[in-house]
């Protein structure tokens, strides 16, 4: 049990440097080598925290194989150093890989916010999206 934990600990701080690198390298316009590296921090730390069966089976679902094709293929553009290409394939096959999460996320922020304007703003977000 404590070794299950060792490397889930492990993977939240590869994920965490993953997003690191992804965010400095898109402020540093586009820097193909910070962007190559922070996706394959992120996959990793993906991969250590819900174990590669769980990774293999949430990205290759039938429903999500457009998201996952255009996640993964904009992380090989970006490895082949078409940086900017590659971030918006990117961000497009995430969008459409976890948009049933968002509805969830925007929920628990506009529950969670006792800012009057944010929790409204929240809470109209999460009824535009469906959990399908």
């Amino acid at each position: 049990q404590a070794r299950i934990l060792e490397w889930v600990v492990i993977g939240v701080g590869t994920t965490g440097f993953g997003i690191f690198f992804i965010l400095f390298g898109m402020l540093l316009y586009f820097d193909s080598v910070l962007l190559a590296f922070g996706n394959l921090l992120f996959l990793t730390g993906l991969s250590l925290i819900i174990g590669l069966r769980r990774t293999f089976s949430f990205f290759f679902q039938r429903h999500k194989l457009k998201g996952t094709s255009f996640f993964l293929g904009g992380v090989v553009i970006v490895l082949l150093r078409w940086p900017l290409l590659g971030m918006f394939l990117e961000t497009y096959g995430f969008f459409s890989l976890f948009r049933g999460f968002f509805p969830v996320a925007f929920g628990f922020l506009g529950s969670a916010s006792n800012i009057p304007f944010l929790s409204a703003l929240f809470q109209r977000l999460q009824g535009t999206s469906s959990m399908v």
